[in-house]
């Protein structure tokens, strides 16, 4: 296509043609609804999920992709670094809820999926291709090795799901990982805690995997004064999403 993938933006551009369709077939895109893909690229699936509605914003972070994607008039290009972008003030200007998909930059996928989190409520879904193992770590559970702060933040917005596993050499140039399709689903009537407490409590939980939570947690929950009852007996990845949220809670920061 006359682009070379350039490393400081990760590019590694999808381009076969079955894993496309079956990311596109699970995203289901309706004409009409306010579609948003991070990263197109050479729009190896901006152009199948353009034959399934009728416009799709865009974000592009690389000027020679962005002007390239302009040729199309049925895409509203927005030429930015992702982190930058207001999705609340992108689902007002289009007047409905997201649905946002992307083969994200795997050097930024965790800040991406960060800067979405608090715009979860304007999301409709997200249907993104990241490193396999951070589906892996997103999806996990309570007792899993790969349960740890990303899972927690993650779940207590969305219900993850891991849709299909994707092989370096669906890539060109080839990722040195395996990747995994994932859906994120807004959660209805999500528990409303501090976010930032809620991080900050979960980073310390996990800061020593080993030890047992009365080492850390508890002597963070002593320096503020909270006294809920909770059970530091245990590891950080042997407590349940709903145990943080709920201590988050108790231990709200004081008005």
């Amino acid at each position: 296509m006359g682009h070379i993938a350039r490393k400081r933006f990760g590019q590694h551009f999808l381009a076969d043609a079955g894993v496309i369709d079956a990311i596109v077939a699970a995203i289901d895109p309706r004409p009409g609804q306010a579609l948003v893909e991070i990263g197109p690229g050479l729009g190896a699936m901006t152009g199948p999920l353009l034959e399934r509605c009728e416009r799709l914003t865009v974000i592009e972070l690389d000027r020679d992709l962005a002007a390239r994607l302009r040729r199309n008039p049925r895409l509203d290009v927005v030429e930015s670094d992702v982190l930058k972008v207001d999705f609340a003030a992108l689902a007002d200007r289009l007047g409905q809820p997201l649905r946002v998909v992307g083969n994200l930059p795997y050097n930024i996928s965790t800040p991406i999926l960060f800067h979405l989190l608090a715009v979860a409520s304007r999301v409709v879904d997200q249907t993104f291709m990241l490193q396999k193992e951070v589906v892996e770590r997103m999806a996990a559970r309570p007792g899993n090795k790969d349960y740890g702060r990303l899972s927690v933040m993650l779940q207590w917005r969305y219900d993850i799901e891991s849709l299909l596993d994707v092989p370096p050499e669906a890539f060109e140039p080839p990722p040195r990982v395996d990747s995994a399709v994932v859906r994120m689903q807004p959660l209805p009537g999500t528990q409303a805690v501090d976010s930032v407490l809620l991080g900050e409590l979960v980073t310390v939980a996990f800061s020593q995997r080993r030890k047992l939570l009365r080492h850390t947690l508890g002597r963070w929950l002593e320096a503020r004064g909270c006294d809920a009852p909770f059970d530091l007996q245990r590891r950080a990845e042997e407590v349940p999403v709903a145990e943080y949220l709920a201590l988050a809670a108790a231990c709200r920061t004081p008005e």
